[in-house]
């Protein structure tokens, strides 16, 4: 198991809202993905924004959520969005 903490653009507030949301580990965020991870934080209570959507793609990629290619992270919030309403 990978810690959330370890992960990179995974502080310790992110870590916590995932583990409270049903995603305890790296693993397991990796088996959601980003968007459903995000749809699950929203579930429980958490805020999105389009930058902890990036930051949770960013950590599965292992690059900065800022290096993400505009398109991509376009694309990503379109997904989150489409279910999150």
């Amino acid at each position: 198991m990978r810690d959330l903490r370890s992960l990179r653009n995974i502080g310790k507030t992110v870590a916590a809202e995932l583990e409270a949301a049903g995603v305890p580990d790296g693993e397991a965020l990796a088996r959601e993905g980003a968007v459903r991870a995000a749809l699950r934080l929203k579930a429980a209570g958490f805020g999105v924004c389009r930058s902890k959507l990036a930051a949770l793609e960013g950590a599965l990629r292992d690059i900065k959520w800022n290096l993400i290619p505009p398109a991509d992270r376009a694309a990503l919030w379109r997904d989150f969005s489409s279910f999150a309403e």
